[in-house]
């Protein structure tokens, strides 16, 4: 945790995917916990292993870092499901786990569309705190609801779950700012969209009568740390040129050539991934994804910390392996952070 004169400390925290081998999760929880990261988030990608998953496994290995998913969907699994697998995920933890929503990208492959996805999210938090907390008021939604005297069947931990959803649109983002506690950027390192989503949050903050920067702006992207800054810029721009048609889009402070997006969109849907990789500047580069030895990486996260991220998350595959990457972010860029 780095502490700076903000009203929140500021944290480091790692974002896994789940797509690795039962038993490994432990492994890397344990290392990242060693080297004193604060938060580490799974995420719900669409055909990976449900977060629940490598969430546990990781509960069980460690005794201080915070745990969630970045995030649970509910146009895929009902908030009922996903206020059990908190609660598991709280009771496995001792009390870690945090809640992690968003309304996520290409369901289409598997014939869902995403319908209101404001109103799925807010009625969600709404439906998965009434079920936590136990309260048996009933909610009455559009989308989601409970009947009055609903309540779950068996012992729950009974405190408000710390909220985070996931967005980098306008309107999600004041929602957020009535109901969350946290709202994460995925898929980009630009210290410009920490202010931009400071100001999107507002209104929802004053609407609900809440306090400047109560709801936090968790940062997270793409990393690739290694000494040779060279091989890891390489590696990092094969793994951006796969989303960055889509994160593009969605940053107001940033215009990439069309042209070239298409170019890089041709060749990752060939499977040419590293030619598409070559394709990206270094500025869109640094964007869209921490990359470069040790110094570059901490500088990149300095510069998001300044501008006021209350979270900066490290996401895969954080190194040329990924136990290497977390050693060196835990050893070497970590340091440079709480110095």
């Amino acid at each position: 945790m780095v502490v700076t004169g903000s009203v929140r400390p500021v944290e480091i925290g790692l974002g896994l995917q789940s797509d690795k081998a039962i038993g490994r999760y432990a492994q890397l929880a344990v290392l990242a916990e060693e080297y004193d990261f604060d938060v580490i988030s799974v995420f719900g990608d669409l055909l990976f292993q449900p977060p629940i998953v490598p969430l546990l496994e990781m509960a069980a290995a460690t005794r201080r870092v915070r745990l969630g998913a970045a995030c649970w969907n509910p146009f895929t699994l009902h908030p009922y499901e996903i206020a059990g697998q908190l609660l598991a995920l709280d009771a496995a933890s001792g009390g870690r786990a945090y809640l992690g929503l968003a309304r996520g990208t290409w369901l289409g492959s598997i014939g869902l569309t995403q319908p209101r996805p404001i109103r799925h999210i807010e009625e969600a938090v709404s439906v998965i705190r009434a079920l936590v907390t136990g309260d048996d008021s009933g909610r009455q939604g559009s989308v989601f609801s409970l009947a009055a005297g609903t309540r779950l069947r068996y012992r729950t931990g009974g405190h408000e779950p710390r909220v985070l959803i996931g967005t980098w649109g306008a309107r999600m983002a004041e929602v957020a700012g009535r109901i969350a506690d946290e709202v994460k950027i995925g898929g980009t390192a630009n210290p410009a969209m920490v202010d931009v989503m400071i100001q999107r949050i507002s209104p929802g903050l004053q609407s609900a009568g809440r306090p400047a920067r109560a709801v936090g702006v968790v940062v997270g992207a793409v990393t690739v740390v290694d000494r040779d800054g060279a091989l890891a810029r390489a590696k990092a721009r094969s793994e951006v040129a796969m989303y960055l048609d889509v994160v593009a889009d969605l940053d107001p402070t940033v215009t990439v050539e069309p042209e070239l997006i298409t170019e890089i969109r041709t060749l990752v849907a060939l499977g040419k991934h590293d030619e598409a990789g070559r394709l990206v500047p270094d500025e869109v580069l640094d964007l869209f994804a921490f990359s470069g030895t040790p110094d570059q990486v901490a500088a990149q996260a300095q510069a998001l910390i300044d501008a006021g991220a209350s979270r900066v998350e490290f996401g895969t595959p954080l190194g040329l392996t990924d136990q290497l990457g977390i050693e060196l972010l835990g050893r070497e860029v970590l340091p440079l952070l709480r110095r």
